[in-house]
């Protein structure tokens, strides 16, 4: 089997700079409470293997961010403390928009809709890799 073609240039700069903002953005989440971490270094994932195999397998392998890509990788998990910190940030967000923005019935409907849309999603993955491969990885 042949090598895939490599994207053009410009598409390739694209994605390396999105992996780039992106992982900036989960570093930054890291250290406020409001942020996510683990969704912008997926999105990072992911915009990493559109541009860079190397960078891509840096991040998927990186000894703090790595355990968490893998998991959403191969059992599409999302642990405990990132649906905390992920539903946390949606509640204040709609708390300000509801009681403190001034905005639109209108645009509170739209952000209602938004987040419990993100809300649901959040919360119907999984928060640990299933007991067999748990046990199987840790034998």
């Amino acid at each position: 089997m042949s090598e895939p073609t490599p994207p053009p240039a410009c598409k390739r700069t694209l994605f390396l700079g999105l992996g780039w903002l992106f992982f900036a953005l989960g570093v930054v989440g890291a250290f406020l409470p409001v942020m996510p971490t683990t969704l912008f270094m997926i999105m990072a994932l992911w915009a990493f293997a559109n541009s860079s195999k190397r960078l891509h397998d840096w991040l998927y392998c990186h000894p703090k961010y790595g355990p968490a890509l893998q998991q959403w990788d191969q059992h599409r998990v999302i642990p405990i403390h990132a649906k905390v910190a992920a539903i946390g940030g949606m509640a204040i967000s709609l708390l300000y928009v509801t009681i403190f923005s001034g905005a639109p019935p209108l645009a509170v409907a739209c952000a209602v809709a938004f987040i419990g849309f993100g809300a649901v999603y959040v919360l119907s993955k999984p928060s640990r890799a299933p007991v067999a491969e748990f046990t199987k990885n840790n034998r």
